[in-house]
């Protein structure tokens, strides 16, 4: 089996770590006829052509600044930020393998039988977010009259954003896409519902809350993520439960999908776990890629992208008004 774990050692970058990783990747997958890991290395590939060639990456940026100058204009009284970034390598590789143990996992579960290949490259296929930008709100506590619920202002700013993002990008040459999911939104526009992935009304299983929306962008013929979320949804998942004891719950609920489904009755789902779990055991102190280290998993200073992502662009807004009532 071909590990992205056995590539990290050498002091190689990260984009030469993708290619050898994606092309020993896709030569495995035609000697042994796995079109599982022909969809991974496919993938990867993706992320190989944003690192290499996103030239386009300033006029993308732009046109999201100028939901950013519209939102500056409309609500002067909000503080908010617009953070982008590309998805890094490991968690790119964590969410392929994640999609693919979870997808597995709960199809035998509800139909007491495996998925076809098919069903599993396509649940690849769906992630989009290797480019995300993040919307993140905060109404100041001035604003706020005597007993007023802060949660529930910001809830209501928030949704109108929602509600104005896929117009307003779609003028600019970004298509919203469906979600592809059945749970949907009460809350959004019923025009836009059908877009949005609405984790604040149904947030994940651990604690994690925010709007999130994709877009294929014409000018660069890439997918886009925009997440939106209040500073407190943020926080929860920056440096809250969300992120802390995520990790552990992960490792607990992957171990019990592990038990429920024996090893060699299904090569994807052995793949993918196998894969899945080396990563949450890799000790970030001893990886050794250029312009990349760590004194542990905590202490890390990542300048490559190679865990934490590289940032397209911060743009800041705090509110005008300091002391009125809005």
């Amino acid at each position: 089996m071909i590990l992205l774990n056995d590539y990290l050692y050498k002091g190689d970058t990260v984009v030469k770590i993708l290619h050898c990783y994606s092309q020993d990747l896709k030569n495995y997958a035609l000697e042994t006829n796995n079109g599982v890991d022909l969809a991974h290395s496919n993938c990867l590939l993706q992320m190989i052509e944003l690192l290499e060639h996103n030239d386009f990456l300033t006029g993308q940026s732009q046109k999201i600044r100028d939901f950013y100058k519209y939102l500056a204009d409309k609500y002067p009284f909000l503080a908010f930020t617009f953070k982008g970034r590309i998805k890094s390598l490991i968690r790119l590789e964590e969410k392929i393998n994640g999609n693919i143990v979870e997808f597995i996992y709960d199809y035998y579960r509800e139909n007491g039988k495996y998925p076809s290949e098919s069903d599993i490259k396509d649940r690849i296929g769906r992630i989009k977010d290797l480019i995300a930008y993040r919307i993140v709100i905060s109404l100041p506590q001035c604003h706020l009259k005597p007993g007023e619920s802060r949660q529930e202002r910001e809830l209501g700013y928030l949704y109108k954003i929602a509600d104005a993002l896929p117009d307003f990008l779609e003028e600019r040459g970004f298509k919203p896409e469906p979600s592809g999911i059945e749970t949907q939104s009460n809350t959004i526009s019923e025009s836009y519902r059908q877009y949005y992935r609405d984790y604040i009304e149904n947030p994940n299983n651990f604690g994690y809350r925010s709007l999130h929306i994709s877009f294929f962008d014409y000018t660069s013929r890439s997918n886009i993520e925009v997440q939106i979320r209040t500073k407190e949804m943020d926080d929860n998942a920056e440096i809250g439960p969300a992120n802390h004891l995520g990790y552990e719950k992960r490792q607990e609920k992957d171990r019990a999908r592990r038990e429920e489904i024996p090893v060699g009755e299904n090569i994807f789902f052995d793949d993918a776990y196998e894969r899945g779990m080396r990563l949450q055991e890799l000790d970030l102190s001893k990886v050794n890629v250029n312009m990349f280290g760590a004194v542990d998993n905590s202490l890390v200073n990542d300048g490559c992208g190679l865990y934490r992502g590289r940032l397209i662009l911060p743009y800041e807004h705090l509110s005008r008004f300091q002391n009125d009532l809005v």
